[in-house]
């Protein structure tokens, strides 16, 4: 099966404990912060739109990028207020025009594991960027990976599913594998078992910065998470700000 094609059916149950609607809150500052109180704006890798659809509720005109169907599906069941999504994969997403920002939230660049690949999601990324526009994305850290998730194993039981969540954790790649194992609870009763592997790879801060820089992206700002805290050595999660500099210092568009 594909990244996420059984998932997507829990997804949203078993993600019920990430505060979206905080990081929401945080991400629309930022935005406005930079002037960007409407318009056009990207969630690339927006999953089941969660963050899509609460960044539409606060005003802006949004798009939808992720490469599962089963996702986008369950998105557009949720309602698509406005909302434009597409199946496309991230590293060769392809838009109408520009965007006056793009988002990508819970790690999903994470899951871009050859490191030549990310660029080019930076590159495309500049590219469907108005001129200084912004990029604000989150991803898992190495600290994360190599002290709470790495050769760990997770487990939850919900009324009508449960999975158990194995880690594997490969130093010298830098990748984090997943074997998730899902129990879903049918119409009659009777639970069907599931089986996924997914990738993640874990990045120096440091090296993000260089290959946004290469992609024309000038690194603004360095969160711990979704807070107001700089990162630091033990952060788990990180928010970038970036904003586009090619085309500003050009005045290409």
């Amino acid at each position: 099966m594909g990244m996420y094609e059984s998932f997507a059916r829990v997804y949203d149950t078993f993600m019920d404990d990430v505060p979206y609607e905080e990081w929401g809150r945080c991400l629309t500052r930022l935005l406005k912060e930079q002037g960007i109180g409407d318009g056009l704006v990207l969630d690339l890798g927006c999953g089941t739109g969660a963050m899509t659809r609460l960044l539409a509720g606060s005003g802006y005109d949004m798009i939808g990028v992720d490469s599962s169907p089963d996702m986008l599906q369950i998105a557009s069941e949720k309602g698509r207020d406005g909302i434009l999504y597409l199946q496309q994969d991230m590293r060769e997403f392809e838009l109408y025009g520009t965007v006056r920002a793009v988002v990508s939230v819970c790690d999903s660049l994470n899951y871009v594991t050859d490191e030549e690949d990310l660029f080019t999601v930076f590159r495309l990324v500049c590219n469907y960027l108005d001129p200084g526009g912004w990029f604000f994305f989150d991803m898992n850290t190495l600290w994360k990976y190599r002290n709470l998730l790495g050769d760990a194993v997770f487990a939850e039981n919900r009324e009508d599913c449960s999975y158990i969540w194995e880690n594997s954790w490969f130093e010298d790649e830098k990748i984090n594998e997943y074997d998730l194992t899902l129990f879903v609870r049918g119409g009659d009763g009777r639970y069907e078992r599931f089986s996924e592997t997914h990738y993640q790879k874990g990045y120096e801060i440091s090296r993000i910065k260089e290959l946004l820089g290469r992609a024309g992206l000038e690194c603004m700002g360095i969160w711990d998470g979704y807070s107001t805290d700089k990162a630091g050595p033990r952060s788990e999660r990180v928010l970038f700000a970036a904003r586009e500099t090619l085309k500003e210092k050009t005045g290409r568009n």
